[in-house]
């Protein structure tokens, strides 16, 4: 009964461990998450990991089924909430305000700043639409955010402003199809 009961556990069947249905299986997803930590605890990518982290808690609390089609549809939504709520903290603060805006009106940087914003803004919006419309390019810009992070000391802006990126260029693409 014993040897019956824990057979699963301590004998690795290549065919039985990857066994959809198993009760002690490890799923690909489980697999290609627990590679992505791996690589977001050596690239030191903070969020990469964190996000991971809580995945694996719904995963492994159950909670999965009920949220994973929430975060799905609403996830980048909310995550642009809180961004949003982060830049606007210094205004709600009081370190911002119409004197530091008009002081910063009379230098050109502030002009370059100010145009770097929008840009990047609609950028971020073409990459919300890609996000949405084809999510599997989100792998993509992750692996291309972790390379450039480990590899070139980039800094990890996020998948949002490189799909925005990827979704400028594809728009440049199909205009010379």
């Amino acid at each position: 009964m014993y040897n019956d009961r824990f057979k699963g556990i301590f004998v690795w069947k290549r065919v039985h461990y990857f066994q959809k249905g198993s009760a002690n299986m490890i799923s690909q997803s489980t697999l290609f998450l627990f590679i992505l930590l791996i690589i977001g605890l050596i690239a030191k990518n903070q969020s990469l990991t964190v996000a991971i982290g809580v995945l694996f808690l719904l995963k492994f609390t159950f909670l999965g089924d009920k949220v994973f089609p929430y975060l799905q549809t609403k996830g980048i939504n909310l995550g642009v909430t809180v961004i949003t709520i982060a830049v606007l903290v210094p205004i709600a603060t009081g370190e911002i305000g119409f004197k530091q805006l008009g002081e910063a009106a009379k230098s050109y940087y502030a002009w370059i700043a100010l145009a770097s914003g929008v840009a990047v803004a609609l950028l971020a919006k073409g990459g919300v639409q890609l996000l949405t419309t084809d999510p599997h390019i989100t792998t993509a810009l992750v692996f291309g955010t972790i390379i450039a992070v480990a590899l070139f000391n980039g800094v990890a802006v996020g998948p949002l402003i490189g799909a925005g990126i990827a979704y400028a260029v594809m728009s440049i693409i199909q205009m010379f199809k």
